[in-house]
């Protein structure tokens, strides 16, 4: 949510910034009055242990608007992606939620363990680590039977997800090295065996994949490799702006209607397109008459979106597969327009010639080097040398060459690439590129890491 933030929202960590509750009461109360849009941001739901009715209860002392929006709670979602259902028709009608961990200051516990060991079918511990020999304790004084089932539920929903099933006799011994976040679970529903892990079923579950390339293509290919249980260390080594020098551009779009082809190799050429013909007070009228290719189908997708239908898309995503499908046509004479990156494979342009079309290049937008933090640069490096990673993935050839510049001599990690040129840098840089996607897309490359993972189980 974080990374969605406007630029200049100011981000007041806790703990680097507030000191106590009485202080984010406060603070939440002056910003506001400052006629600030404030968001109190929380892990799971505000109201269940989340002191969202204290911090409510202040607002509407101070006559602060406010609104609340409800969040999914480690203790429904842990057990859920432990597969461990908290109610059951034949184990469990009830259930008790109560906190392993009460507010400082407070003479005795509030918690009535007697009453909840004999009140409900499950009973949900949050925050109970460093307490669970007393709540173990408690329970068991009260009447619980030491063979009661329990599992402990440790970082749940995340991929280090690791689940502890046992008995209440046993599970004080066996979660020794255990430390928090985790959610107990007491009762029959928790029974050893009963239940699969469904996140812990997905292929690539447990795997730690670093995905380097321009920031919003690493978002998109971390999304998908997280949706396969993976986890993603995001890296945006790389960065696009417009190219400053914008005459030849302009010349180009002002005569577009003279070109017989205009030819797209990625969706942030069309991205940069579009702005410069809107920034020419121009759109897609311009490209009447204009045939129009696209390298793949997200180039394609993004053309669409200015609501242009390619004319030509490859069969396979990548330069060769667009040479290949331009070779199917008779390009004499034609005059094929390649708005691209500065860096972009000077292959397409000297195969179209080669066909005898006349060819025109223009520096659409340029590719830098992004700036990676140095404590960034020293956890990735530390993980690199200790062998900690399944994987570093590359969007682009341009993302490895900037990779290698920043961890020097470290390549033993398995590479996987989006395509045959990305490889073929990969390679040249003395990289053991382990997957190339045959279909050269963010899901192709997916479906390549995932069927790898399934030949080395």
């Amino acid at each position: 949510l974080l990374k969605h933030t406007r630029q200049g929202c100011e981000l007041i960590g806790r703990r680097a910034h507030v000191n106590g509750q009485d202080e984010i009461n406060r603070l939440m109360i002056e910003k506001a009055r400052e006629g600030k849009h404030v968001v109190r941001l929380k892990g799971g739901d505000p109201f269940l242990f989340g002191r969202g009715g204290e911090e409510a209860e202040a607002l509407a002392l101070a006559d602060i608007p406010f609104e609340v929006v409800p969040g999914a709670s480690a203790a429904l979602a842990a057990p859920a992606y432990a597969g461990i259902p908290l109610t059951h028709r034949l184990l469990s009608s009830s259930v008790a939620i109560v906190t392993g961990h009460e507010a400082d200051g407070k003479a005795e516990s509030t918690v009535d363990w007697e009453q909840l060991s004999h009140a409900v079918d499950t009973l949900v511990v949050l925050m109970g680590v460093a307490n669970l020999p007393s709540i173990v304790g408690r329970l068991l004084a009260a009447g619980t039977s030491a063979s009661t089932p329990v599992a402990l539920v440790h970082r749940g929903t995340l991929p280090q997800q690791t689940v502890l099933t046992s008995t209440l006799a046993e599970v004080v011994g066996q979660a020794q090295g255990i430390e928090p976040p985790a959610v107990l679970v007491v009762g029959e529903v928790a029974q050893p065996g009963r239940w699969k892990s469904w996140f812990e079923q997905k292929p690539l579950f447990g795997r730690r994949i670093v995905v380097a390339g321009e920031a919003t293509r690493v978002d998109a290919l971390g999304d998908l490799l997280c949706e396969e249980g993976a986890e993603v260390v995001a890296l945006p080594v790389i960065e696009t702006a417009s190219n400053e020098d914008t005459v030849p551009l302009n010349r180009a779009i002002e005569a577009l209607g003279g070109y017989d082809w205009l030819v797209f190799t990625s969706d942030k050429g069309v991205h940069f397109f579009w702005e410069r013909l809107g920034t020419l007070g121009l759109d897609a009228r311009q490209l009447g008459g204009v045939n129009v290719a696209a390298i793949g189908s997200a180039t394609a997708g993004a053309l669409a979106q200015e609501g242009i239908s390619a004319d030509l898309i490859p069969d396979r995503y990548c330069t060769e597969g667009l040479v290949e499908a331009f070779a199917s046509l008779d390009l004499r004479g034609a005059r094929m327009l390649l708005p691209r990156s500065d860096l972009a494979n000077p292959l397409l342009p000297q195969r179209l010639v080669a066909m005898g079309a006349a060819v025109e290049e223009v520096v659409l937008y340029r590719t830098l080097p992004a700036q990676v933090a140095p404590d960034r640069q020293a956890e990735i490096a530390g993980v690199l040398r200790r062998g900690e990673l399944d994987f570093v993935v590359f969007t682009s050839a341009s993302s490895a060459r900037r990779f290698a510049e920043i961890f020097p001599g470290l390549h033993e990690t398995a590479i996987a690439c989006l395509g045959p040129a990305t490889a073929e840098a990969a390679r040249h840089l003395g990289m053991s590129v382990q997957v190339v996607a045959e279909q050269h897309t963010t899901g192709g490359l997916v479906e390549a890491i995932v069927s790898h993972q399934g030949r080395e189980a």
